[in-house]
């Protein structure tokens, strides 16, 4: 979604000032007669009450994202465009003042890194701190309660610019996120929503802007089997499993079709296959996306046509002003019924009135959070916690954890170079807030006791004086720490995925010097091929965006205050991928007969570093816990009796088998330890993908020489796979749990029988082409 967001809109007939977030009067005001302001009635009837007293020509100006209420209902004005993507963001909902109360809110670092943690409760209590800060905004008068965020598109190409907004490339671990991410932010109340949260991109946006493909006019052709199995996957989490409130379309095409018109995506799979029907669910378009369908999709042939056609296929409310300036003609062409904007209207009401805003303030405890309730201790430790958590260490000869001298010692002298060095605001990635601080490397390094910081700023290349520099602080250094990397962004795609020549020029001359050196590799990936088997490269850490107290988790985790345990959430490529992968093919799986090279680590081999690789500052010992036979070989199931009297809800939810792993800490530190559990085996359609992770936990503070059981829940999802048509599938064959990257033990097991189809996907019916 745009960050180029024009707050004042200069809106339109209604002359409407700018919106705010003031609840309706319930007491004293117009609508204290009207049954919305009934507590005792359900909430679509009080829905229902309200749009039936709006005029046709109020209904058109509702169902914009600046929406100027309806005065002399006492109405208020309403902003829906509020980002929380890890913490309370700058956007056009969001007023941050200058100083004092309402100057800042927490800043955790980016999805990408706390996804790296494989740590769901954290993400919850991450999101649950983040909702309740948005409260205490609202109450505040600075925030509206409907907050677009997450972003869930899996991250399939390493050179999409939002990629860092998300938890990374498997479709497992963004649903365990996502899952325990919307917990946090909608919160547990059964009566009242503590937020609204949103999840995007609806559906195949992977895209910016890539060699001339803009997202604005991509047409992502995805064949079924990709998109059940990997484009749609966190979306059904977040839908059918976790109860999202709102879903944003995106701005490309899916097979020819807007996705924000197309009634495939938003009504047979969302609402119908997915029973996506709850009080209050709306979708959401991306914003200026109804105006895309026009151009440059040129779907519908008329703005009035864009608007009907997406109205009527789903999408409540625009994030823009097209259906504001073009529903009313296209009403007055009779391109749409007056019960099909009803019904949108019905859906938005209803979720602000499961927000509470149209009941007393005493209904829910949410209304008596203030500016006191944001970047308490509690938040400081733990945007703390969750940055040391992500970070991921990619190679150590044991030069780290680096030692503090003792008192009577002298200092030991850490010199610190590269473009990042002393970042502060580009820690925080996209969709960042005001953060109460930042702290960079280079101030996090220079408090601690006995060490003396030397910073050589950016080096630039050999034509400035910045090598010099740089040369001179390692040479007078014990230790020396490059910190740098890549950060695009939105509307920015990568083309290349490589240290540039001058970077590994002056990295290369400062590892020659002598003295240990270290490689803090921020933002997104980058190619470590040059320097991870280079004999004066000590140690490589990834600390992609990580938020307020980064600097202060890089500092713990180099001096071995904290053990490094987060593990990569993505696949780290070679440089040459980009060259051999066009960006705009969507298919996951690998073509032998056209030689396309598979994406993820499910269907591409000859990774740099792998997907779920990290080490850590000790070393473990993996094995099942219980005898699982000889070698490793067990058992088998027959397909019906998995079946068979299963109670969840559906199929693929059904539970298949705990697993448990024995974790023993090997070696002399105490350290985390994150268990990785995947499947591989040759069965069901081909090509087989080289394995897929069905299953994690994250273990604490293993002692040394402590054994600890970590267990791997998997279910029968965990074992299906898909068939061309979209189908989960289980099949009969040969079955592989592989623990750990590298693998550290496999535990071989059978099914016998018939197979069954745990999932039948919608097939898209072409309806909606044109």
């Amino acid at each position: 979604m745009a960050l180029q967001f024009a707050i004042t809109l200069g809106f339109l007939a209604t002359g409407a000032s700018a919106s705010g977030h003031l609840f309706p009067d319930c007491v004293n005001g117009p609508l204290a007669s009207n049954t919305v302001c009934d507590t005792t009635a359900s909430i679509v009837d009080r829905a229902k009450a309200l749009v039936a007293a709006f005029t046709t020509e109020e209904k058109f100006q509702l169902v914009g994202s600046t929406s100027p209420g309806v005065p002399r209902l006492g109405l208020p004005s309403y902003e829906w465009w509020q980002e929380a993507l890890h913490g309370v963001a700058s956007s056009p909902g969001v007023t941050f003042e200058k100083s004092g109360n309402y100057s800042y809110a927490t800043s955790f670092p980016q999805p990408i890194l706390m996804g790296a943690a494989f740590d769901d409760e954290l993400i919850e209590s991450v999101a649950t701190i983040v909702s309740t800060e948005a409260r205490a905004f609202n109450n505040g008068n600075k925030t509206g309660l409907d907050f677009w965020t997450p972003n869930i598109n899996p991250y399939r190409d390493p050179r999409w610019g939002r990629g860092q907004e998300t938890p990374g490339e498997d479709t497992f671990h963004i649903t365990s996120y996502v899952k325990a991410l919307i917990k946090g932010l909608q919160g547990s109340d059964p009566n009242y929503l503590k937020v609204v949260a949103t999840c995007k991109h609806f559906a195949g946006y992977d895209i910016e802007n890539w060699n001339g493909n803009e997202r604005y006019e991509f047409d992502a052709i995805i064949n079924p089997q990709d998109l059940a199995e990997y484009y749609m996957e966190p979306f059904k989490a977040c839908a059918r499993d976790a109860k999202v409130a709102s879903i944003m379309c995106s701005y490309n095409a899916l097979n020819g079709v807007p996705t924000c018109a197309s009634s495939y995506i938003l009504q047979d799979v969302l609402r119908d296959h997915w029973n996506w029907t709850d009080d209050g669910f709306y979708v959401v378009s991306d914003c200026d996306a109804i105006q895309n369908i026009y151009m440059p999709h040129n779907y519908s042939p008329t703005r009035e046509g864009a608007v009907a056609d997406s109205l009527i296929a789903g999408t409540d409310l625009n994030c823009g002003t097209y259906y504001q300036l073009h529903l009313p003609s296209a009403y007055s062409q009779g391109l749409f019924n007056e019960s099909v904007l009803d019904q949108s209207l019905i859906r938005l009401y209803s979720a602000q009135l499961r927000l509470g805003m149209f009941d007393p303030a005493s209904s829910t405890p949410y209304r008596s959070l203030t500016f006191a309730d944001v970047n308490t201790p509690q938040a400081q430790s733990l945007a703390l916690k969750a940055a040391e958590e992500g970070i991921v260490l990619l190679k150590n000869d044991g030069t780290l954890p680096l030692k503090f001298p003792t008192d009577d010692e002298k200092p030991l002298t850490i010199g610190l170079v590269g473009p990042w060095a002393n970042a502060t605001t580009s820690m925080q990635g996209n969709y960042a807030g005001i953060a109460p601080f930042l702290h960079s490397p280079y101030y996090s390094f220079s408090q601690l006791p006995n060490v003396k910081t030397l910073y050589a700023g950016a080096p630039g290349d050999p034509i400035t004086d910045g090598y010099p520099a740089a040369l001179a602080v390692g040479a007078a250094s014990d230790v020396i720490i490059y910190v740098d990397g890549s950060n695009s962004g939105e509307e920015e795609d990568r083309t290349l995925i490589r240290w540039s020549g001058e970077r590994v020029d002056i990295m290369t001359q400062l590892a020659s010097l002598g003295n240990p050196f270290i490689i803090l590799q921020m933002g997104d990936q980058l190619d470590d091929a040059p320097f991870l088997a280079h004999e004066n490269v000590s140690a490589i850490l990834w600390a992609g965006f990580p938020g307020q107290a980064g600097g202060d988790a890089i500092a713990n985790i180099v001096m071995g205050k904290t053990a490094p345990a987060g593990r990569l959430p993505v696949t780290q490529y070679p440089a040459g991928y980009v060259e051999e992968v066009d960006m705009t093919d969507m298919a996951l799986r690998p073509d032998n007969e056209t030689g396309r090279l598979g994406r993820t680590y499910k269907w591409f081999e000859g990774a740099t570093v792998e997907f779920g690789f990290g080490l850590q500052y000790t070393d473990f010992n993996l094995s099942f816990a219980e005898d699982e036979g000889e070698e490793g070989e067990c058992c088998g199931w027959d397909i019906a009796d998995l079946v068979q009297g299963c109670t969840a809800a559906y199929l693929d939810q059904c539970p298949f088998r705990t697993v448990d792993v024995a974790v023993e800490n090997t070696g002399s530190v105490a350290s985390d330890f994150v268990a990785l559990g995947f499947i591989s085996g040759q069965y069901g359609p081909t090509p087989y993908p080289i394995k897929q992770l069905v299953g994690y936990q994250r273990l604490f503070n293993v002692t040394p020489g402590a054994t600890e059981t970590a267990k791997l829940n998997l279910t029968l999802a965990s074992l299906g796979r898909h068939d061309e048509q979209g189908n989960l599938v289980l099949y009969p064959g040969s079955y592989s749990l592989l623990v750990d990257v590298p693998t550290q033990a496999t535990w071989n097991f059978t099914l016998s029988g018939q197979q069954v189809v745990l999932d039948e996907w919608p097939q898209d019916s072409g309806a909606n082409t044109k």
